[in-house]
């Protein structure tokens, strides 16, 4: 814009339309913003932004007679922005200490940690770097992220893994490693949960491949899970991903379900559940067919975890997926039970993992038919080097 002898800014040369579209601008970055949840007020007062650069010039010359007036119109816009909504769930992460890594996976790495004190385990969501990811993909884990954190923090019992906290995208956290503190990515979340010492059910069962476990011991993890996945299922939640890699050990062996990263609530109208989620395995023929499904497809999944706790193997180790998929749905295929498994064990097996879903029991019946199991005299898996005529497994299986 053009100065006038006397340093006035020219009314003619102002170009309104510009100061116009660069205020627009400014308050749809604001609102984004705010619906997107980026602000990160640093307490509970509301933040101010304040705009003087684009407004304040416009300083204009009335041109109407020898003696021009000035009006001058310094502005500023204060935007009240409301602070962001604590969740109850939210930790205060000046109290955390994230420290060695225990697992690492697609989207993140689960640690070990201290949190006000206590042992926990910390698992990271890591977004990515600013710019390597899209729009899309982070809002997508944004929004499996914040789903897993809404069904976890409400669940309270001794076969469910405690939750403790979480945090979305915080700053403040920080990794200790033997040279001291790194400061970690704000973009990164993490849900904060008990510490089982244990480890993954599924690593415990492939440490036990050969000896195998003791009967007793084989019904009392199969009771925790089934009723850990029994109160699931009274609070209305879908697991959906019941697998042994899922359950985790506390120092006591006792099992405790895991990682709600797929859990959902469950829906009133089944077809409103469709898609294929779970591990290749585990899924139900109609999860794996895409058809409409209910809590059910965790009843199913049990049953091959059952399968796997008693076998302490692995179901299916030799086919591919689409073998897999194609002779679960088509050809009824399912492990091979071994003759040495006690009748009301495999009895148990073969009601979850009906093909037809309304035929398999409900978890609580599942439970009350393994506490009806006498495991007084024994009736474990025979390992294959003291198998005296017990077919446990061949090569191939199937049907």
């Amino acid at each position: 814009m053009e100065k006038g002898s006397e340093g006035f800014v020219r009314a003619d040369q102002i170009d309104l339309k510009s100061l116009d579209e660069q205020l627009e601008r400014h308050l749809n970055r604001v609102r984004t913003m705010e619906k997107n949840n980026i602000k990160k007020p640093l307490d509970d007062s509301c933040i101010n932004y304040t705009t003087t650069s684009t407004i304040t010039t416009t300083t204009a010359v009335v041109a109407a007679s020898n003696h021009p007036t000035t009006t001058t119109t310094p502005t500023n816009l204060s935007l009240y922005v409301p602070p962001r909504q604590r969740y109850d769930w939210e930790i205060d992460t000046s109290k955390l200490i994230i420290k060695s890594v225990l697992a690492r996976g697609t989207f993140g790495t689960v640690h070990r940690g201290v949190y006000d004190g206590l042992d926990v385990a910390v698992k990271l969501l890591d977004w990515g770097e600013e710019g390597h990811r899209t729009e899309a993909e982070i809002a997508s884990l944004r929004a499996a992220f914040t789903q897993e954190v809404s069904v976890w923090h409400k669940l309270d019992h001794p076969n469910v893994t405690k939750f403790i906290g979480a945090t979305m995208g915080a700053s403040g956290l920080n990794l200790q490693t033997e040279s001291g503190h790194i400061g970690m990515p704000s973009n990164i979340c993490c849900v904060v949960v008990e510490y089982l010492p244990g480890g993954a059910l599924k690593s415990y069962l492939i440490k036990n491949r050969r000896k195998k476990l003791a009967f007793k011991v084989v019904v009392q993890m199969a009771l925790d899970l089934a009723r850990g996945l029994s109160y699931l299922h009274s609070q209305k939640i879908v697991h959906r991903d019941v697998k042994t890699e899922n359950m985790l050990l506390d120092k006591s062996r006792t099992v405790k379900i895991a990682d709600f990263g797929v859990a959902r609530v469950e829906a009133s109208n089944p077809n409103d559940m469709t898609g294929e989620t779970g591990t290749l395995g585990y899924m139900a023929p109609e999860v794996l067919n895409g058809n409409p499904y209910n809590r059910k497809c965790d009843v199913y999944s049990y049953g091959i975890c059952l399968w796997e706790i008693y076998c302490c193997d692995m179901p299916y180790p030799d086919l591919s997926f689409s073998e897999v998929t194609s002779a679960v749905v088509r050809q009824n295929l399912r492990p091979e039970i071994p003759r040495c498994c006690p009748s009301s064990l495999a009895n148990v097996m073969k009601r979850c993992w009906d093909a037809n879903p309304d035929k398999r029991p409900e978890m609580d019946e599942v439970v009350s038919m393994l506490e009806a199991i006498d495991t007084s005299k024994g009736g474990g898996m025979i390992p294959v080097d003291q198998q005296q005529g017990c077919f446990c497994f061949r090569k191939h299986r199937g049907p």
